[in-house]
């Protein structure tokens, strides 16, 4: 054989070789052989950092963005971990100026918008980003993370709305780029929350070019989200089905190693995943199922990798003792199970000219209608055990649980019908219903979806309050509806809902009430100065003693006013397949895909 043939051959046998040797690479990052199959108990709305704020759609939008910061996957207690920065803030010593560096190298998912070219993650991202999340264009309803905390942007805000539009080009002293990979932020005073807001999904980066590309008439670019993160939008069925591909440009980081303090289990955990790529998954597939029995079955048949148990179905997957029944233990199915760190209340609309005001008749209205609920029959009938009675605004999990502390009005439906006859509220007809003050017919609206769950919910409530002679009627429509009516502010009474935060710290709970935070996170709209006070006092304070007393403050004016019926603190238990690898259950991140793997031998075997 000639050398130029010896040559020829060589080339030809490495091409083969590499064509073997090809798809072991592309296992070690993001396989796309391995699908993850999960599910949502309700709808998105959308997936725009700026304009989405209910739970379902975060948990995707942390998926495809990036905030800078992000709370660490392993360590227990939990630590705040760079994500999209290179460490944590360098704060002034008066805590108003907080330096940030970025890492460098961090890209966007491609998209025809960068015109073919790689585009790299800046400071100015996130400048643009903030900016946006204020524009009274936008009608953010996460403008309060922002609201009166950096010198000039509330300047801004005015002038936006003074002259029609915002100026995004205009340079706001306490929001700066000073260089490519440097954030400088000037806060108006002193304030602690921001390490909160600066892990919450809705300060993550989009790319101007993306919103300008693709923004409706408010910049809302919910169904073409391009962020820096580990997954990318594939497709997606409105209230149906999304899926997300892994983000080919995602940078290279692996699984963590575990803490020194940690546990013999995260100790075990980190060495099955050491040195593992992130991510390893190449497919996310989640479905809507919004019924619990479907969900269940959907699990049982291989069709979900791993499942929040729905509590009215809790008897059927766990026995005495919290153990697994034979036909999940047998399948060596694993249940991981945590009080989460959310709050499910019921608010009323303080702005409603029937349950709302700060009068005393109307604080009595409520007072009896908190009263009448019976909170044990929703813990042990509706959450069949798989809840705990509320007894204030900070959930146990969080930073500013106040142990000991019991705000809410006890179950006692005589004193709530002698509150409703002393302020006026009586049967004047003789139906066994009550009128209001003056005269006029007097029926409660609630808001509910058309789930199983709310229907028994509704049951609860429409005996509790026939008890004490109120009507009520529910207004059924689907999550995303419900909540357009609550942000409208004058289509809901009352509605249940719930708040969950992906930070350990209660200021995400206690900002619920905060006046001027009213049609966004304070859906209710409760407005009152002593409360918004406290609050405002203490953002200046880290989490401690001090901080602790201005809680108990608000908490106690919660009780006083009865904005919300405190309901539950939630028990999530969650059953995973022998087959996803790298999970460690957590109460601030629900859905850790890029820390997931598949040994797809065992998922095989297993379905």
């Amino acid at each position: 054989m000639t050398g130029h043939r010896r040559t020829l051959a060589a080339l030809a046998c490495a091409a083969a070789l590499a064509l073997v040797a090809a798809p072991a690479r592309a296992a070690s990052f993001a396989d796309p052989a391995k699908t993850l199959h999960v599910a949502f108990p309700i709808a998105e709305t959308g997936f725009d950092p700026a304009a989405a704020q209910d739970y379902y759609s975060a948990n995707v939008m942390r998926a495809i963005f990036e905030p800078l910061y992000v709370p660490d996957y392993l360590p227990r207690p939990y630590k705040v971990a760079p994500n999209t920065a290179e460490a944590l803030p360098e704060i002034s010593a008066d805590g108003k100026v907080w330096t940030i560096h970025l890492k460098k190298g961090i890209y966007f998912a491609d998209d025809p918008a960068f015109k073919g070219k790689p585009r790299e993650l800046t400071a100015e991202d996130y400048v643009y980003s903030w900016k946006r999340i204020v524009d009274p264009k936008v009608r953010s309803p996460n403008a309060y993370y922002l609201n009166g905390k950096l010198v000039g942007l509330d300047e801004a805000v005015a002038k936006a709305k003074a002259t029609g539009k915002f100026d995004y080009d205009a340079d706001i002293p306490g929001l700066r780029a000073i260089d490519r990979y440097t954030l400088k932020l000037t806060l108006v005073e002193t304030d602690y929350t921001l390490m909160n807001y600066l892990q919450q999904i809705a300060l993550g980066a989009v790319a101007r070019e993306v919103v300008e590309a693709y923004g409706d008439a408010s910049t809302w670019v919910m169904d073409h989200p391009v962020g820096t993160g580990a997954y990318r939008l594939k497709t997606w069925r409105r209230g149906q089905k999304i899926v997300l591909e892994a983000n080919p440009r995602y940078r290279e980081e692996h699984f963590p190693d575990a803490p020194p303090d940690a546990d013999a289990a995260t100790r075990a955990l980190a060495a099955s995943m050491k040195g593992k790529r992130l991510p390893q998954i190449g497919t996310i597939d989640i479905s809507i199922i919004e019924e619990a029995n479907p969900t269940l079955l959907a699990f049982d048949a291989g069709s979900l990798d791993y499942v929040n148990v729905p509590a009215d179905l809790v008897e059927r997957v766990i026995g005495p003792g919290r153990k697994l029944l034979p036909g999940y233990a047998d399948r060596d199915v694993t249940l991981h199970s945590i009080v989460q760190n959310a709050l499910s209340y019921t608010y009323f609309n303080m702005d409603d000219p029937v349950v709302g005001g700060y009068t005393p008749d109307r604080i009595a209205l409520r007072r009896a209608i908190v009263m009448a609920f019976d909170r044990v029959s929703l813990v042990n009938v509706v959450w069949k055990g798989q809840a705990r009675a509320a007894t204030q605004i900070v959930p146990p999990e969080a930073l500013g649980h106040i142990k000991g502390l019991d705000v809410h009005p006890p179950y006692d439906p005589a004193t709530a019908r002698a509150l409703l006859d002393h302020f006026g509220y009586k049967d004047r007809n003789g139906d066994g219903f009550r009128e209001l003050p003056d005269g006029k017919p007097f029926t409660l609206m609630i808001g509910a979806t058309p789930s199983a769950r709310d229907r028994e919910n509704n049951e609860l409530w429409k005996r509790s309050l026939t008890a004490i002679g109120v009507r009520v009627d529910f207004v059924i429509q689907k999550w995303p509806d419900l909540l357009r009516m609550g942000r409208d502010g004058n289509q809901l009474q009352m509605w249940g809902v719930g708040w969950i935060n992906n930070t350990p710290d209660g200021d995400a709970f206690v900002q619920l009430l905060y006046g001027p935070n009213s049609g966004q996170s304070n859906i209710g709209r409760f407005r009152n100065a002593d409360y918004d006070k406290a609050y405002a006092a203490s953002k200046k304070l880290p989490p401690g003693p001090e901080r602790d007393k201005l809680y108990v403050t608000m908490e106690k004016i919660i009780h006083a006013y009865t904005p919300v019926d405190l309901d539950v603190y939630r028990i999530e238990n969650t059953l995973v397949r022998p087959w996803v690898l790298g999970y460690k259950k957590s109460v601030l991140n629900e859905h850790p895909w890029k820390y997931l793997d598949i040994d797809l031998a065992r998922e095989r075997a297993g379905k």
